[in-house]
């Protein structure tokens, strides 16, 4: 009799003893594994909202090519758009500081030449000098064609300069020409031999008057995609340097 309640007391204690064993593990894995996940979700959720490196990138390139588009250079030979004195070819002349009825050089008022220079290379130079009896200004920069080129040869904006040259009888303006690119980067390379100097109005991109054409060496002037010229100069350090 005490032998079977000895059993049947020993059979109570082990299932007790197995039950609390179970659940002890259940627990301490259940537990860890639960913290696990709590833990880590956040961190998870917010490395997804943080923009990956091609979100990030993505609005730098956008504002850089938005910028280099509005930075990219004009061929058009239009004046330049810098500066306090931007002609834009609505009409106003704000930046000319010329009288209004200050006459305006032109082929009928002076005698232009165009010369080869040794220094810069592949350069030439323009001098405009004043034949009339009226002093004359000189606005915004020559506009040249060689022969029966069909495109106008851009003007270097930085050689803007603060007042337009003022020609008094006798006196000269000038104008420095690029004619080639010096490491031969320039393309469509032909020779001129004959060259048209328009000269501007009051306002960008209209007619000051006749045109001059003055005479090129017999041999010609070579001359690429790099021809541009510079804003017309009272001396001529200015227009080639």
């Amino acid at each position: 009799m005490r032998t079977f309640r000895h059993a049947r007391l020993l059979a109570a204690i082990g299932a007790a003893a197995t039950a609390l064993a179970l659940t002890a593990c259940e627990n301490g894995s259940g537990t860890r594994d639960e913290g696990a996940s709590k833990t880590t979700s956040p961190s998870a959720a917010a490395d997804a909202s943080k923009p990956g490196p091609e979100q990030s990138s993505e609005q730098p390139g956008q504002s850089a090519g938005s910028g280099q588009q509005s930075a990219q250079p004009s061929l058009t030979g239009k004046p330049a758009q810098n500066g306090s004195g931007s002609g834009s070819g609505s009409g106003t002349n704000d930046d000319s500081n010329a009288p209004q009825d200050l006459t305006i050089c032109n082929g009928s008022n002076t005698e232009t030449t165009a010369q080869l220079v040794p220094r810069p290379l592949n350069h030439m130079l323009l001098t405009v000098t004043n034949t009339g009896s009226k002093p004359c200004a000189l606005m915004y920069y020559p506009v040249l064609r060689f022969d029966e080129m069909q495109w106008v040869p851009q003007a270097f904006d930085d050689t803007k300069p603060q007042a337009v040259p003022t020609l008094e009888p006798g006196a000269s303006g000038y104008a420095g020409v690029r004619l080639s690119a010096a490491d031969g980067s320039g393309t469509g390379g032909d020779t001129g031999r004959a060259l048209t100097v328009a000269f501007q109005g009051r306002t960008p991109n209209s007619s000051g008057g006749p045109s001059a054409t003055p005479s090129l060496p017999a041999k010609g002037v070579y001359y690429d995609s790099a021809l541009s010229v510079t804003y017309w100069q009272a001396d001529v350090e200015t227009a080639l340097n």
